[in-house]
């Protein structure tokens, strides 16, 4: 019977010391990523993450900007009402991201409007391209 517990607690023990993996590190997460009004024409391309891959030029770097952002808040979240930007233009390029991050759909756009906007952008960089 003394046995039978020291098993039960070092099992218990050993179990408490392995990490757990998180929701989104079991999630694979893929996202389409549309580029238009840019100098290279529309471009459409995958990004998958956990495990990094699809069609994207850089989707390890990619994966790694949005998880980082993820863990800020919602990388996709659109710029707040009422909110004060400087009236910067950046360009006609836009995008639109949809698919699946962190178990959640997404559809989101982007544009280069004013410096809210050019913010949201150059946030996700390399996910989205580098203004040019």
């Amino acid at each position: 019977m003394l046995f039978r517990r020291l098993v039960v607690a070092a099992t218990v023990v050993a179990a408490a010391q392995c990490p757990i993996p998180s929701v989104a590190a079991r999630t694979v997460d893929r996202l389409v990523v549309t580029v238009a009004d840019n100098p290279e024409g529309v471009q459409t391309y995958t990004l998958e993450c956990h495990p990094a891959g699809g069609s994207h030029p850089g989707p390890a770097r990619a994966c790694d900007r949005l998880d980082a952002t993820t863990a800020d808040g919602d990388p996709f979240a659109p710029v707040p009402a009422g909110a004060r930007c400087t009236m910067i233009y950046g360009g006609p390029a836009t995008a639109r991201i949809t698919g699946t991050w962190a178990g959640r759909p997404v559809d989101a756009g982007f544009k280069r409007t004013n410096g809210c906007e050019i913010a949201r952008w150059d946030n996700l960089v390399p996910a989205l391209p580098g203004a040019r």
